[in-house]
C-alpha cells in the first residue's frame, strides 16, 4: 500500500484570498521580516533594527558607546525605491551594512504561472521599469526556444533597436540620478531631458512610455510606425551633443572626481564571488557583455566595443555607462541603414494571430483571433534557461513549461537583486557620506530585486 503523500496549500496572487491559518502565517514568514506577538526578545531586537548580526569578523575592541546603528530607508529618496540599510557607524565611518528587502515584493513570478505565455510580457514588463523591453525581450527569448519558432529578421532588428534605445534611456537615468544624489543638480534635469525625446519615441512605436508589451513571443506586436527614421536620426544628433555637455559639466569636476574616485571600491574576485554583473563588473575591468559572449536576436551583426573600466570606484561606473550609450547609439545607427524588409512576427499562426485585415474578412481568422487572446497557446513540455544583457547586467529567465498553456514555473535572475548583494563589500570602512554616492552607482531598480 503506498504511503499517504503530505499536501500543501497556496494562495496564488489574483485569486481569492482564503481565511487567515496558521500555513499561511508561515509562510509569509519568508526573509523574516515580520514582527510577530510571539517573538522572543533576541528575535525583535535584530527585527527593530538596533543590531546588526551577519558579517562582523574583525575583532570587537570598540566600546559600545561609540557604536551606532542608523537605520536608512525604507523611504529615503536616495534609496531608488523602497530599500532598507542597516548601518553601524563609528563616528563618520561605517564599519557594517546589512540592505533589508522586501519592501516591494509584488509575486511577479508566482503571478506568472496564472497567466498564459501570451500574457506573460504584460507581467514581466514591470520588473524593471526602466528597462522594461529588455524584460520582454528575455521573457519572449526563453518562450520561443521552448517553441522552437523561427523569427523574422526584420523582427530581430527591431528587437535589437528598441532594447539599445532603452538601454540608453536607463542609462541616462542613472547618470541623473547619480548626479543628483552628489550635488549635481543640472546633470539630474539634463539627463531626464534627454530621456523624454526616447520616451516619446516609445509612445509613438508601442502606444505607451513604459511597461509596453510591445516584445512578444513570435515577434513585436506591431512594425514600426511612419516616419521612425526620422525620429530615429534626431535622437541619433541629439543625444551625442547632450552628452558632450555632460561630460563639459562632470568628468573634469573636481567636486564630482572628489565626490567618486576611490569610492565604493569593489575588486574583480569580489564582483565574481557575489555574481555582480554589468556596468559594476566591467567598471572593475572584466570585459564581459553577453552581448558578445552569448549573442541573441542577431546582435553578433552589429560593431560595437565592449566598455571597461580599471579601478572599481564609482566615477569608473559612471564613466562605463557613459561609454555605453556612446556603443548603443553606434548600434542603433547600424541597425537603422541596414533595416530588413519583411513580416514583422513569426508565420507561426500557432502563436502569431491572425493580420488584423483577415478579421473583417474571413471568420476562422476572426475564431483564431479570438482563441489565441482568450486561451494562448500551448507551449512544449520542457525547460529553459535564457541570459541577456540588459543596462544593469545579466538578465535571466528560467521557464519550465508542462506542455499547457500557461508556464508551471517561471524564475528571473535579476541583475538588481545579485548587485545590491555586493554593497556591504563596497560601502565597509568607508565615509557614511559616501553612502548615497555607492548606491547610485549600482543603479538598483527595487522592482527588479521583490519579485
Amino acid at each position: 500500500m503506498a504511503e499517504p503523500t503530505a499536501t500543501t496549500d497556496i494562495w496564488v496572487s489574483g485569486t481569492e484570498a482564503p481565511e487567515v491559518s496558521e500555513w499561511m502565517v508561515a509562510g509569509t514568514d519568508e526573509g523574516a521580516q515580520e514582527m510577530e506577538r510571539d517573538e522572543t526578545v533576541e528575535r525583535s531586537v535584530e527585527q527593530r533594527g538596533s543590531r546588526v548580526v551577519d558579517d562582523w569578523v574583525v575583532d570587537d575592541t570598540v566600546d559600545d558607546d561609540e557604536r551606532m546603528i542608523v537605520n536608512m530607508g525604507p523611504q529615503h529618496p536616495s534609496t531608488h525605491g523602497v530599500l532598507r540599510l542597516n548601518i553601524e557607524l563609528e563616528g563618520e565611518i561605517v564599519r557594517r551594512v546589512k540592505p533589508i528587502i522586501g519592501y516591494l515584493h509584488t509575486g511577479m513570478e508566482k503571478t506568472a504561472e496564472t497567466l498564459t505565455f501570451l500574457q506573460g510580457g504584460t507581467n514581466v514588463t514591470r520588473m524593471d521599469y526602466l528597462a522594461p523591453l529588455h524584460n520582454e525581450l528575455c521573457y519572449s527569448l526563453a518562450t520561443e526556444k521552448l517553441l522552437g519558432v523561427e523569427i523574422p529578421p526584420r523582427a530581430q532588428a527591431i528587437r535589437i533597436l528598441m532594447t539599445e534605445l532603452n538601454r540608453v534611456s536607463s542609462h541616462l537615468v542613472a547618470t541623473a540620478t547619480n548626479g543628483m544624489d552628489i550635488g549635481a543638480l543640472s546633470m539630474m534635469m539634463y539627463g531626464f531631458r534627454e530621456r523624454e525625446l526616447i520616451l516619446a519615441f516609445f509612445e509613438k512605436t508601442t502606444g505607451l512610455r513604459m511597461n509596453h508589451n510591445y516584445i512578444r513571443p513570435g515577434g513585436v506586436a506591431a512594425d514600426l510606425p511612419d516616419g521612425w527614421e526620422e525620429d530615429v536620426a534626431e535622437i541619433l544628433e541629439r543625444i551625442p551633443l547632450a552628452m558632450r555637455d555632460y561630460e563639459d559639466l562632470l568628468k573634469e569636476n573636481p567636486i564630482w572626481l572628489g565626490r567618486t574616485r576611490g569610492v565604493g571600491i569593489i575588486t574583480v574576485d569580489e564582483c565574481l564571488a557575489y555574481g555582480v554583473t554589468g556596468p559594476t563588473l566591467r567598471a572593475a575591468g572584466v570585459p564581459w557583455d553577453l552581448r558578445k559572449s552569448q549573442p541573441y536576436s542577431g546582435i553578433e551583426a552589429y560593431e560595437f566595443d565592449v566598455v571597461t573600466g580599471s579601478r572599481g570606484d564609482v566615477y569608473d561606473r559612471y564613466r562605463v555607462r557613459i561609454g555605453e550609450m556612446h556603443q548603443s547609439l553606434r548600434i542603433i545607427e547600424q541597425v537603422v541603414d541596414t533595416m530588413p524588409r519583411g513580416d514583422y512576427k513569426t508565420a507561426d499562426r500557432k502563436v502569431s494571430p491572425p493580420p488584423r485585415q483577415r478579421i473583417d474578412e474571413s471568420m476562422e481568422a476572426l475564431i483564431h483571433h479570438f482563441k489565441i487572446y482568450t486561451e494562448g497557446f500551448k507551449v512544449p513540455a520542457g525547460e529553459t534557461y535564457v541570459a541577456i544583457e540588459a543596462p544593469r547586467g545579466e538578465l535571466g529567465c528560467y521557464l519550465v513549461s508542462d506542455g499547457s498553456g500557461a508556464p508551471l514555473r517561471m524564475h528571473t535572475r535579476a541583475p538588481s537583486f545579485s548587485n545590491l548583494q555586493a554593497l556591504p563589500i563596497m560601502m565597509a570602512d568607508s565615509l557614511v557620506a559616501d553612502t548615497v554616492a555607492c548606491i547610485a552607482s549600482l543603479d538598483p531598480v527595487m522592482g527588479d530585486v521583490d519579485r
